[in-house]
């Protein structure tokens, strides 16, 4: 694979994983949101998500390619939950993920892009730390 190729492999990555992040903590937001009526863990993951925005680029989305993708299929354990509480773990291990992903990927092209995704990451520890603390007890 030539350098050009790499890079457009690499925005490809980049592109997906900060779709997966932002949709996981959007998922999480809304349950805090909606569900829980959280008003402060909602803040919380909605300016996370929101910090994400500086690493958005249009371009990136030149490289995306839906159809070729060899994972788009969900597995079986994607398709079931049987509680809110799955659907919150679930959204967290996808957030976190993502942002390591997006934090490493970073580090080949703008090592301060590749800091707001691991400030991400941690804020999305603490915000899960948080959650349990406080819903734990409380399923839905």
């Amino acid at each position: 694979m030539n350098k050009s190729e790499t890079s457009e492999k690499v925005a490809r990555l980049i592109d997906a994983n900060l779709n997966r992040l932002k949709e996981g903590i959007r998922v999480i937001e809304d349950i805090n949101r909606y569900i829980y009526d959280d008003a402060s863990l909602t803040s919380e993951l909605k300016s996370l998500r929101h910090k994400l925005q500086i690493i958005y680029s249009q371009e990136r989305l030149y490289f995306r390619d839906i159809e070729n993708d060899v994972q788009k299929k969900s597995i079986e354990s994607e398709l079931k939950r049987s509680s809110v509480t799955d659907l919150v773990i679930a959204n967290f291990s996808r957030a976190q993920e993502s942002a390591r992903v997006l934090e490493e990927s970073f580090k080949l092209i703008d090592p301060v892009l590749s800091e707001i995704a691991k400030e991400v990451r941690y804020g999305l520890y603490g915000v899960e730390k948080k959650f349990f603390l406080k819903h734990s007890a409380t399923e839905v």
